[in-house]
């Protein structure tokens, strides 16, 4: 018997993320499970160092901010009330390790990522986080591409849309 206690949704706020949102809340209902989701925000300071030194120096937490609002707004009232939602923001050089990093330390039974589905070529050149996580994850991951199929009720989908 499969039993999931911690769901974590991994999010960049794409229309894929969208999807691996509603798998998340569906599961983390049916299960009763803690719905935890996060989103990176890449720490331009390690990164690109002097490279962005030009830049404001509260560059940063804007970012953090806006990412903090944003993830506000993809939890929805409903979530609220009925799920226990965590919502996260991280800071993180690379995006892959930090959705792995907090798998580990916060005993999460699965990963929802969603996939933009790239073709090879461009997978290859660019690489994919959610490639990554699924290599290195130490839990389950279900990787879910914005078209993959219809196990989600339209409604569903426009529900999270709207809300």
């Amino acid at each position: 018997m499969v039993v999931l206690k911690n769901i974590l949704v991994a999010t960049d706020f794409s229309e894929p993320s969208t999807v691996a949102m509603a798998y998340g809340r569906d599961l983390a209902r049916s299960y009763g499970a803690a719905l935890h989701v996060l989103h990176v925000v890449e720490d331009m300071r390690v990164r690109y160092g002097a490279e962005i030194g030009f830049a404001s120096p509260d560059m940063q937490s804007d970012f953090e901010k806006m990412a903090r609002r944003d993830l506000d707004a993809v939890i929805t009232e409903d979530d609220r009330k009925t799920l226990k939602v965590m919502p996260v923001v991280e800071t993180h050089v690379n995006v892959a390790h930090a959705v792995t990093d907090y798998a580990a330390l916060n005993a999460i039974d699965l990963i929802i990522v969603g996939t933009h589905g790239r073709g090879a070529i461009k997978q290859f050149l660019m690489g994919s986080v959610a490639e990554r996580v699924v290599r290195t994850a130490p839990c389950p991951v279900l990787a879910v591409r914005e078209h993959e199929r219809e196990f989600i009720a339209p409604d569903a989908l426009l529900a999270t849309a709207v809300a």
